[in-house]
């Protein structure tokens, strides 16, 4: 499926949305950039966490900021993809603290924005040699 017209930098730019506040804990940019009945999934521990976002936006808001920290960015979009006007799919990866995540996140068009409406992700631990802050 090829992207109406501006999707594929609407898309990017809220992946841009949703990587910059996870990298600043910013629970009212990821408010934004989730739709209000977003999932956030991940079978990676030994018990599945599925979450609504009333359940997610504290655990972030708790969070101490990997900016705050001085942690390097890994933020990188692998792939997007549209199934139709307003259905797209993308793959990220990004790291907080001494995980590396690939998130799997589904947004649609809703109201004229972009919107993750599904968050699925695997995590692995950073080597010890990848975990020390940005010094720059």
């Amino acid at each position: 499926m090829v992207p109406t017209p501006g999707s594929q930098s609407a898309v990017l730019d809220a992946l841009q949305t949703y990587f910059d506040a996870l990298y600043e804990c910013d629970v009212e940019a990821l408010r934004r950039v989730f739709h209000p009945r977003a999932i956030y999934v991940c079978p990676t521990g030994e018990d599945l966490v599925y979450w609504t976002m009333d359940e997610y936006f504290p655990v972030v808001e708790a969070r101490t900021p990997p900016a705050a920290r001085g942690e390097i960015r890994r933020d990188a979009v692998e792939a997007i993809s549209f199934a139709g006007p307003k259905t797209a799919f993308a793959r990220v990866r990004c790291s907080i603290g001494e995980k590396y995540f690939t998130d799997f996140l589904t947004l649609i068009l809703d109201q004229g924005r972009w919107r993750i409406i599904s968050k699925v992700f695997h995590f692995d631990l950073l080597p010890e040699e990848d975990k020390a802050p940005c010094h720059t």
